[in-house]
């Protein structure tokens, strides 16, 4: 195979390079060293300092939002900070002012967190459409949303960007397009695709959109992202308001609720800062290497790791269709292997230290922009040793 150039983030970043081929960033990132640098950095200063130099992590979490805003391509004022990405879905689908017979699209076989803050408005009169994918690689075309946009009284369509089981990638804007023609918002977790694809939600046209950083984003646990356009901020209730919801915030005695101009209304309280600093140490590693180099080194991955697992006899289910042709390709690539259980086969693999996922009936890889074409190799060579073990009486 073709000789690809050197990974455009750091490897030696990664010291979980050491010990395993890591190709799980879809489930959980390692953590590269620069966050866990400032992860200890900041729990440092906290304890030898406490409350001193406070306007100095309030300065830096300014500087994370700002880079967050960047790599989603929305205005900073549009960037919230919640605890994860169910959050943030949770206070879009619980913030908005529903009337019974009002109908929201979700695609069927989503993941639960994309799916049940929305089933969870029944009692308030609102039914969920399922839009059912339309091909075995779990394509989700556009024609099938605007069969249930017609359907008529639907107020929002809400998805994955990318599917999380098979991967595949539907057109936002193309989708956006036609939400707004029938008059209804879009929705969209963007965890599977925030830090390792483009991404320009406001030119799209996406509405509201969330993302948790543990995945692509390579932050850790526990602080994610909400992205709420400015013209429909108003229209979404504050759920939990508190002190730095309002303009007004640090004035203590000053107990009128004039909530924040910006998106940090939907923020409340205080922010997990310590997750912030891991969070805005790994966002600066992903604006150094450049996204589009980023997405241009994983999808030159995925090919060779697809055009590899045919050749040893899987069925690759994600769809890899040229970037010509309808961008359905994401990095999420799930394979099977015939008369192989996966999750037996996941269990061998991991045995042999290639990390890796269940999903989706089959296995899914995901590399990220430190992975190298050896590591792509050296899994495929591992799948290869493990189906012949697997089958051996």
């Amino acid at each position: 195979m073709p000789t690809l150039p050197d990974p455009p983030i750091d490897r030696s970043l990664f010291p979980v390079t050491e010990r395993y081929v890591y190709l799980n960033h879809a489930g959980i990132a390692p953590l590269p060293r620069p966050s866990v640098e400032a992860i200890v950095q900041a729990a440092t200063v906290s304890s030898a300092q406490g409350s001193v130099g406070e306007d100095d992590r309030f300065d830096a979490t300014d500087v994370t939002r700002q880079r967050a805003a960047n790599l989603m391509g929305v205005a900073v004022d549009d960037v919230a900070f919640v605890k994860n990405t169910t959050e943030g879905l949770g206070f879009v689908a619980s913030g908005l002012d529903w009337q019974v017979g009002d109908r929201v699209v979700v695609p069927d076989g989503e993941f639960p967190s994309t799916i049940f803050p929305w089933l969870a408005l029944a009692d308030r009169g609102v039914e969920v459409v399922r839009v059912a994918p339309q091909g075995a690689e779990g394509s989700l075309e556009l024609d099938g949303f605007a069969a249930a946009l017609a359907g008529g009284n639907v107020r929002v369509v809400t998805l994955s960007w990318v599917q999380f089981s098979k991967g595949w990638r539907t057109d936002l804007a193309g989708l956006a397009e036609l939400c707004h023609a029938q008059g209804a918002l879009l929705c969209v977790d963007v965890i599977q695709g925030l830090g390792v694809l483009p991404c320009q939600l406001a030119d799209w046209g996406v509405d509201f959109a969330a993302a948790d950083a543990h995945k692509w984003l390579l932050g850790p646990e526990g602080i994610g992202v909400l992205y709420v356009a400015e013209a429909h901020r108003e229209r979404l209730r504050v759920l939990e308001p508190g002190w730095a919801s309002v303009t007004h915030r640090m004035e203590w005695d000053n107990l009128e609720l004039v909530y924040d101009e910006s998106a940090r209304r939907f923020e409340g309280g205080t922010l997990n800062m310590i997750g912030l600093a891991g969070l805005g140490a790994s966002l600066e590693l992903l604006e150094s290497a450049g996204v589009d180099a980023v997405w241009s080194h994983v999808d030159a991955l995925c090919d060779r790791l697809c055009a590899a697992l045919v050749e040893i006899g899987a069925t690759v289910l994600s769809d890899r269709r040229p970037p010509t042709e309808p961008q359905g390709r994401s990095a999420n690539v799930t394979f099977t292997m015939r008369g192989v259980d996966a999750d037996a086969l996941h269990e061998r693999l991991e045995s042999d230290g290639v990390i890796c996922s269940p999903r989706g009936g089959g296995i899914r890889f995901a590399p990220h922009g430190y992975n190298t074409a050896e590591d792509i190799d050296a899994a495929v060579e591992a799948v290869r040793a493990a189906v012949e073990h697997l089958a051996t009486p």
